[in-house]
């Protein structure tokens, strides 16, 4: 009996028959996504992972910038009534000195100024309003001043009292001063509303 033919191995080889190569592994099935976490679609973009506070960038030298703290807040109303106050102490002390010298003295209008100031900005901390109205206290408080001066030279003169100088003949007072008033007399008025209002902005940052 005829045996039928067996396949001839390729390339002249007997022993190269077609077989599962050894030591490959079978192919497997992909693996399917844990249990909770949904399957990701081909093209689409992992999600990213919850953070609950946002990274800030890091400023120079690696450190991240430091926020700057809220201005101080005080209280105004209490501020303004302080620099009433001051700017009528001063005032009498200012026209004390001007009359135991018997002139004006910048220096003075510029400590009247910044006295004033500096408590209403300390009282008041930032506040918009209130060096504007420290620089008004004293320019008020410079021209009291010299107000009080004269009245203690009349009170000398006319062998009268302060107050009763000051409050009887105030329109006799500023009348003199409106004829002894030069430039200076004007500059150390304004000097001492710029020095107020400079120290009010310093003393509330």
């Amino acid at each position: 009996m005829t045996q039928p033919p067996q396949p001839q191995p390729q390339d002249g080889n007997p022993y190269a028959q077609k077989g599962p190569d050894v030591g490959q592994q079978p192919p497997q099935a992909p693996q399917q996504p844990g249990y909770g976490y949904p399957q990701q679609q081909p093209g689409q973009q992992p999600p990213q992972q919850y953070t609950p506070f946002p990274q800030q960038q890091a400023g120079p030298g690696g450190f991240a910038p430091m926020q700057q703290a809220p201005g101080r807040s005080g209280n105004a109303a209490l501020a303004i009534v302080a620099a009433v106050v001051l700017s009528l102490i001063l005032a009498w002390a200012y026209g004390a000195i001007m009359k135991a010298t018997e002139h004006e003295i910048g220096y003075a209008a510029i400590a009247v100024g910044a006295i004033v100031g500096f408590a209403a900005g300390k009282i008041a901390g930032r506040n918009p309003a209130v060096p504007f109205v420290a620089a008004l206290l004293s320019l008020v408080a410079v021209y009291l001043g010299q107000m009080t001066g004269l009245a203690m030279a009349l009170g000398d003169y006319a062998n009268i009292s302060f107050f009763e100088a000051l409050t009887d003949h105030f329109s006799l007072l500023n009348d003199a001063w409106k004829d002894a008033a030069d430039f200076k007399s004007y500059a150390f008025i304004v000097v001492g509303g710029i020095a107020a209002f400079g120290a009010a902005k310093r003393a509330g940052a």
